[in-house]
């Protein structure tokens, strides 16, 4: 067996995990633009990763503009790419906390951020700073579709998630594993293993980081501090007709965000 590091340098192994939704997904937030924001064609996803959701808008007749820290994510992106879709999509490399192109301000109707990824982000200042700047390029109407884990603090145990998937002859098995929050820091330590096996082929693909914490009060007052507002609710099963209520024990959510008008962040 031989030991890699780093998932974000094998993408398409990575999206043998996470590219299974994007129909659904890409369905999902089309229909939310159309039911809270403005239903426009210009949509923006920072952290695009190997681009599977920026290819489906793009087939869809959208513009996209997208951005990732990977340049290998990038390069599997655009790589998928038709040249009539090359047109309409615009990828460039950044952070999260630190994108902004003077030329989408106020005019990106939708920008989305699924998978807890923005979880990512390890301080209020990081987290605050992404927010502010995404809703500066939001149409006044706009929203942000913001998905991620919210953190239930009392639990005693850790969180294991697995996954199966294929790339041509080689399966891929992921496992991650979530350990218990440190409240006082506000994170969690986080371990992705993808094994990948197939002709001439077994790799072990470790990876390990640690994802901010949030409950349901920290990051309603991030949202306030940011100057943004919750639109809707909801999980990631990406039901329409099925909003997330108050007291909710899920702790995956889908938050419909939208520029507060009253606020002056």
């Amino acid at each position: 067996m031989e030991r890699r590091k780093d998932w974000y340098e094998h993408p398409e192994y990575y999206e043998a995990i996470f590219g299974t939704d994007t129909v659904r997904e890409a369905d999902f937030l089309q229909e939310l633009s159309r039911r809270f924001g403005t239903g426009g064609n210009q949509w923006l996803e920072p952290a695009c990763g190997a681009g599977r959701l920026v290819a489906e808008a793009a087939s869809r007749g959208l513009k996209v503009a997208g951005y990732d820290l990977s340049e290998a994510m990038l390069a599997h992106a655009r790589k998928r790419l038709s040249p009539a879709e090359r047109r309409r999509v615009k990828l460039s490399q950044a952070r999260m906390e630190d994108f902004f192109d003077p030329a989408l301000e106020g005019r990106v109707d939708l920008a989305h951020t699924l998978v807890s990824t923005f979880r990512y982000l390890d301080s209020e200042k990081a987290a605050v700073e992404h927010l502010t700047g995404t809703r500066r390029l939001l149409k006044p109407d706009g929203i942000y579709v913001l998905g991620f884990h919210l953190t239930d603090y009392a639990r005693s145990g850790p969180e294991h998630e697995r996954w199966v998937g294929q790339v041509g002859k080689d399966k891929v098995v992921c496992n991650t594993h979530e350990g218990l929050p440190e409240q006082r820091l506000r994170r969690s330590p986080m371990r992705n293993r993808l094994r990948v096996t197939g002709p001439d082929k077994d790799w072990l693909i470790e990876t390990t980081w640690y994802f901010r914490t949030y409950d349901e009060a920290q990051v309603k007052r991030l949202f306030r501090k940011s100057g943004l507002r919750v639109a809707a609710t909801f999980d990631f099963d990406y039901d329409l007709d099925s909003p997330v209520g108050r007291g909710s024990p899920r702790l995956d959510r889908v938050f419909v965000l939208k520029p507060d008008t009253a606020s002056k962040a």
